[in-house]
């Protein structure tokens, strides 16, 4: 099994403005404020987290097979 990633980068789908964050390991990140526009960012439908949403890498539960939020 492959070393889970703790580093993710966010794209905002307002304005299209990356950034490489670190991603929470034992809870979810629901919100995020792009530094570029102000958006807040939300999880899609379906998701966990504004990672699995709007990441290039997904959450580390989501990394490890795990279900993520309980």
């Amino acid at each position: 099994m492959s070393a889970v990633v703790s580093e993710s980068t966010l794209t905002c789908p307002e304005c299209g403005f990356s950034r490489s964050e670190r991603m929470p390991t034992a809870s979810c990140q629901w919100f995020y404020e792009c530094v570029s526009c102000g958006k807040i960012l939300r999880p899609k439908p379906g998701d966990c987290c504004v990672f699995c949403s709007y990441g290039a890498v997904p959450c580390p539960p989501i990394q490890e097979g795990n279900s993520c939020c309980g």
